[in-house]
């Protein structure tokens, strides 16, 4: 490989830009020699980043392009704005006896049904599908991009499209997390991102939904995406959520392989 690719490995809170200087830095690249990611990760996303250097940088539709292959979790009960933690709350249940038309027993039976509904619609996805672009993504529509204008309030009433292709996907595990230990962990996710992200407004639209909720026990699906470049694993798991009429977001992603290039030991963390 060339030493003008890097291989890095990007943080849950880094932007992909913090990601790439912190290469920069460990690597002692010169500040006068350009350097670009192919292919961002949200503050909230982990994984496997390509950076390009040099040169090489001439080459980064080439790297763009290649496919991709995601784990990722899915949180029953809540939506947001954002399609991720990162992001105000829109929609919950937060009385567990109207949590599931399915089942009417405890929080876990309730949700425990309704992750068996989550597995059996996923497979409809897989294939050529038409996905929109998140309105909070870096799309651009008319000079401004999606998230300029979602925070504007201004985004156009049908969102833009594009075609993309789901290969595999499929849930591999559900596992219940305690309501204290869920927020616990959403607060600590959304303080590891710097900069200007509404972390104010969204910890506490967390705070009053935690605090509303009679829910005593959460559902967390976890999953695994091979899709061509380009898809939102975040308006994956939104289109999901409309399928089944349930509150969905997406809790965690990471990025474990881009083209042939696979995450192991030798990707830093």
């Amino acid at each position: 490989m060339s030493e003008d690719v890097i291989i890095t490995y990007k943080k849950i809170g880094e932007t992909p830009l913090e990601s790439l200087e912190k290469a920069r830095k460990e690597r002692g690249i010169a500040t006068d020699i350009p350097m670009t990611y192919a292919g961002r990760l949200d503050p909230m996303a982990e994984g496997l980043m390509i950076i390009l250097a040099g040169d090489e940088c001439k080459n980064k539709e080439k790297y763009l392009g290649l496919d991709k292959t995601y784990e990722f979790e899915i949180l029953v009960g809540f939506t947001t704005d954002t399609y991720d933690l990162l992001g105000l709350i829109t929609s919950e249940y937060t009385n567990s006896s109207h949590l599931n038309p399915l089942s009417g027993g405890s929080d876990a039976d309730s949700e425990f049904a309704y992750s068996d509904v989550i597995k059996d619609t996923v497979p409809k996805f897989i294939g050529n599908i038409t996905q929109k672009y998140p309105p909070f993504s870096s799309k651009t529509v008319n000079g401004k991009q999606l998230f300029q204008l979602s925070k504007e309030g201004g985004l156009p009433e049908i969102l833009p499209t594009h075609e993309v292709t789901i290969y595999n996907l499929r849930c591999t595990s559900t596992m219940i997390q305690k309501k204290k230990d869920l927020y616990s962990e959403v607060q600590r996710r959304i303080n590891l991102v710097q900069g200007d992200f509404r972390q104010k407004e969204i910890l506490e639209s967390w705070a009053r939904a935690f605090k509303d909720s009679n829910q005593q026990e959460y559902t967390v699906l976890s999953c695994i995406c091979e899709c061509s470049s380009g898809t939102y694993i975040r308006q994956l798991v939104h289109d999901i959520s409309e399928q089944i009429g349930m509150p969905l977001v997406t809790y965690s992603i990471k990025r474990i392989k881009v083209g042939e290039h696979i995450l192991n030991d030798n990707v830093g963390k």
